[in-house]
């Protein structure tokens, strides 16, 4: 079996010759196996093709894509999108008792999947020219838990309640203060309760559109946890939060996860692997089809996305590993300091930001840990001139590329035209285009309008830029966000080449600890009384550092044995007992 499909969003035909068609061998034979819409897009008649793919090799933007699969998995369709659109091949179980991950890329379904299980859309089962019958979708299921799951959906006896993933778009949605937002969503009667549990006390009496996407974040999971369901889906609920809120959340979740059903969609793998019990894969092609793995134990589920490989499907889905490896410390004596600073304040209205002294090293990668509101971004924009300090600073003159956390641009072209304005020369340089564009997948936005760029797109191509600037030192702040796991481990992996090939040196903020465990050389760690009063103090050494810092959490890390991750120890367990005896937090 094989599909064809054709994604709108790469396909520029008015650039283009049609080679999709040209090239076409039943085309050229007379037969139309590819015809020519009324908006100018091309439509593969499937049961016409060939399979030979040659179309796919000739488009010159990449808008096609021929693709076999397992006849079988005929059976399993779920749900398509239109002719040569998008398809889901199976869906993830319910699970009673336990939280249920769904781990995979971007462009592969999840959301479809959550739209489907929340009883939002109703599944076509590949009809894409019939509307949606939950009668159908039942006898498709019948005889399984699944059934009964959508006679109740159908019925209106289950009510599903799902965490958007997109916090930053509340606001356009709602004006007024936070605890209106709350009360809105209130049938429980917990509104305090909740908001204690999640601490964000302080910023009920706040309008919604004034506080940051970290409190955004807190206020979305508790509105839903406010509502009144049976099922609970949280798509992304540890965007834009700290790793004190990440974990306290996860603890929330879980707790939920014994009255209720619940899924949860995470791309942070340390999170991931803490809050859920079972995980479904998903996997397949980016804008063209997904399949719903089999129901995995978390580690094994983990071990297997990281390796790529379903062993008991006998399924590759990545043609590379994603690998932890422990660096050797770098022999900080023999590299030249790059910049230093002396004890530096910045005081604001309510806060006071306190750093100790410190330096960076020529080729060092230092990153950035701590709470939330504690100062980091402040320090970054005090090393790259954004603000002054009242007191210290660098020493140092030397050149800067900074990216912000919070992406906005107001170009008005597309992402092509924005590099070759951005980076006219560097777009001529093959070792930038090989090390940075390739990886990220550049080539594939080029067409797109910058403002209709999604938030990891938009991410993508502000590393890319800000790599692509001449600089000393490079301070990318909080580069993972809206990254799914692929393209953070990738990210990472193309910051640190960069840095090594080219001797440069960067400071890294960042929540995610398995993308600071691949990224960094040393550590800065963040403290005091977010909000109030930040103190920070480092770099040092990554064992010294992640020490510091976890100490300060209140958790430990183990390494896998099998692909040498860190994993989080359950509080209280043995191992976690045993490190915190002897001191060793993170590389025990």
């Amino acid at each position: 079996m094989h599909i064809a499909v054709v994604i709108q969003d790469r396909c520029q035909f008015k650039k283009c010759n049609y080679e999709c068609r040209t090239y076409c061998p039943p085309v050229r034979m007379g037969t139309d196996t590819v015809v020519i819409t009324e908006k100018g897009y091309p439509r593969i008649i499937e049961e016409l093709c060939e399979g030979c793919g040659i179309c796919a090799h000739k488009c010159p933007f990449e808008a096609v894509k021929i693709i076999g699969l397992p006849e079988e998995l005929g059976e399993d369709l779920i749900h398509q999108y239109g002719e040569n659109g998008f398809r889901l091949y199976r869906l993830p179980r319910i699970q009673k008792d336990k939280v249920v991950g769904i781990l995979g890329p971007n462009g592969i379904g999840k959301s479809t999947a959550i739209k489907i299980l929340s009883g939002t859309l109703i599944p076509n089962l590949g009809d894409y020219n019939a509307q949606g019958d939950w009668d159908k979708v039942i006898e498709f299921f019948s005889g399984t838990e699944m059934a009964s799951y959508f006679a109740k959906i159908r019925d209106g006896e289950i009510k599903a309640v799902v965490k958007p993933q997109y916090v930053d778009k509340i606001p356009m949605v709602f004006k007024g203060k936070v605890k209106d937002l709350l009360k809105k969503a209130d049938h429980s009667g917990r509104m305090d309760e909740i908001a204690r549990m999640l601490n964000i006390e302080n910023t009920l009496e706040r309008e919604v559109d004034k506080i940051s996407g970290g409190e955004l974040q807190s206020v979305a999971i508790a509105a839903a946890l406010l509502k009144e369901g049976d099922v609970y889906f949280f798509d992304e609920p540890s965007s834009y939060l700290d790793i004190y809120q990440r974990l306290n959340v996860a603890r929330v979740i879980r707790e939920l996860s014994s009255e209720k059903i619940v899924f949860v969609v995470e791309h942070d793998l340390a999170i991931m692997d803490f809050i859920a019990d079972v995980i479904h894969i998903m996997y397949g092609s980016e804008g063209a089809y997904g399949i719903v793995s089999n129901v995995r134990n978390t580690r094994n589920a983990i071990n297997s996305y990281l390796q790529g490989y379903l062993r008991d499907e006998n399924i590759r889905f990545r043609d590379w590993r994603i690998e932890f490896v422990v660096h050797p410390p770098k022999r900080k004596s023999e590299l030249p300091v790059l910049i230093s600073w002396d004890y530096t304040e910045k005081k604001y209205r309510d806060f006071h930001l306190e750093v100790h002294p410190g330096e960076i090293r020529i080729g060092e990668v230092v990153g950035i840990v701590g709470p939330n509101a504690t100062g980091k971004t402040t320090f970054v924009k005090i090393l790259a001139g954004v603000i002054k300090p009242d007191r210290g600073g660098a020493r140092d003159e030397i050149k800067v590329s900074y990216k912000p956390q919070y992406i906005k641009s107001e170009y008005d072209g597309t992402v092509e035209e924005l590099l070759n304005f951005t980076l006219k020369e560097k777009m001529l340089n093959n070792f930038y285009r090989a090390e940075v564009l390739h990886p990220l997948r550049l080539k594939y936005l080029y067409n797109k309008e910058v403002k209709n760029l999604s938030g990891g797109e938009m991410q993508r191509l502000a590393i890319a830029i800000a790599l692509g600037l001449d600089a000393d030192l490079y301070l990318l702040d909080e580069p993972s966000a809206y990254l799914d796991s692929n393209e953070r481990m990738i990210a990472a992996k193309v910051i640190r080449r960069y840095m090594e090939n080219l001797g440069k040196s960067a400071m890294i903020v960042d929540h995610d600890v398995y993308f600071i465990d691949i990224i960094a050389d040393s550590i800065m760690v963040f403290g005091g009384e977010p909000g109030r009063h930040g103190i920070a103090r480092g770099p040092f050494s990554m064992r010294d550092g992640m020490n510091l810092f976890l100490k300060n959490v209140g958790i430990t890390f183990r390494r896998d044995g099998d692909t040498n991750r860190p994993r989080i120890n359950k509080p209280g367990s043995f191992n976690d007992r045993d490190q915190k005896s002897r001191g060793e937090y993170y590389y025990a």
